[in-house]
């Protein structure tokens, strides 16, 4: 059965005004602003927005599926993060990775979670690897990985300038990048390596010599948390205008912190002028917080969740930004650099992933591959495991 959606102000991300879709089989069939004339038999669902905003599905390219944590101690790995934690938030599109336990979560693991959302009704890649050299992997080879697994679209997290990696050198990294670009272009996947920045004073320095000293393109590099610290945060702007694209991550930032949050961070790349689609905004859902002091001793760990998306969203149009202007960095930015197909946007042939924006300019409903997932704000649909 066909479903149709009428008089929704649609963000493409660039503004369509109002208009109506039609969606069948998981893709949006007819985008336009003169309502299609069907046999009401054809119709299994009509939805009239009544002119509220209707935008693309939400893409979030850092989250731990299986669980993040394991800092200080085994009692403290998070859980896998259920269905219903993405869609409530409008994200209709995860990439799974590991993070600092990348020892007893294993890479089998990450991919059985990957297909499980799959199967509960989201869209899910993941990364290979994890914060570690030589990377986790599940054929022994990341390039394997890459080409042989659909799931896999690149390395990630893995860590540099932080005291939880490897502390990699210039050659290892330079051979892990190579490895993931020709993964890439042998599969036409996005080839990508994901790095995950902590606060050392080395920041981005592998990545600028790496552009400088090989021929790897700048769109293999995507470095993220680069709101972490003002100074990395500045480094990364720099780096985006050689077109490497940039992570900020939606995490809480104190008054006083030497850090940006993403929505200040995403409005000072904007006004330095540095290219607004080599930025994307990511949460680090599923993941933990957490804060060491000078000798690498956990002091605090917070939780972090993909709320912090459509939160960073909205404190953006409550400063008077455009959904068009803020939208790319959680939609189209990230399908273009990962090259998911059909996603990121509201057009003719995508995949039907929607989020219907409320008065509030909160989450109202949410469609993923053609399916309510979210109706006025409830999770109509849930994992097997949710209450």
């Amino acid at each position: 059965m066909l479903t149709l959606i009428k008089n929704a102000d649609i963000y493409s991300p660039e503004p369509l005004g109002i208009g109506h879709l039609l969606l069948g089989g998981g893709k949006v069939l007819h985008v336009g602003r003169q309502l299609p004339e069907l046999d009401a038999s054809l119709l299994g669902d009509t939805l009239d927005l009544e002119g509220a905003p209707l935008i693309p599905g939400l893409i979030d390219c850092h989250v731990h599926v299986t669980g993040g944590g394991g800092e200080d101690g085994f009692s403290t790995q998070a859980p896998a993060v259920p269905l219903s934690q993405f869609t409530r938030h409008g994200i209709t599109s995860v990439v799974g990775l590991l993070g600092t336990d990348d020892e007893t979560r294993s890479t089998a693991n990450l991919l059985a979670r990957v297909r499980a959302l799959r199967e509960e009704g989201l869209s899910a890649w993941c990364w290979t690897g994890g914060y570690h050299v030589p990377p986790t992997t599940l054929t022994g080879s990341v390039r394997r990985d890459i080409v042989n697994i659909d799931c896999i679209i690149g390395l990630g997290e893995l860590a540099i300038s932080d005291h939880r990696s490897s502390q990699p050198s210039f050659d290892e990294l330079a051979r892990l990048a190579s490895e993931v670009h020709v993964a890439g272009l042998i599969s036409r996947k996005a080839g990508v390596l994901h790095l995950h920045l902590g606060d050392g004073p080395r920041g981005l320095e592998l990545v600028r010599r790496l552009l400088d000293e090989t021929e790897l393109p700048p769109r293999v590099f995507h470095p993220t948390h680069v709101n972490r610290t003002k100074e990395l945060f500045a480094e990364a702007c720099a780096l985006s205008l050689e077109n490497v694209v940039v992570d900020v991550t939606a995490f809480p930032v104190a008054a006083g912190e030497n850090a940006w949050s993403a929505a200040d961070a995403w409005s000072r790349f904007l006004e330095q002028g540095c290219p607004a689609e080599n930025l994307t905004i990511s949460s680090d859902g599923g993941g933990c917080l957490p804060v060491f002091d000078h000798n690498g001793h956990l002091v605090k760990m917070d939780f972090a969740t993909s709320a912090s998306l459509p939160e960073t969203l909205r404190e953006l149009l409550e400063r008077g930004y455009s959904l068009d202007q803020v939208l790319p960095s959680m939609t189209s930015n990230v399908a273009r650099l990962l090259k998911l197909e059909n996603k990121g946007r509201i057009e003719t042939g995508a995949d039907a992933d929607f989020v219907c924006l409320g008065e509030a300019l909160d989450v109202r409903h949410v469609m993923a591959r053609g399916q309510w997932m979210v109706q006025d704000q409830v999770a109509v649909v849930q994992g097997l495991f949710e209450e």
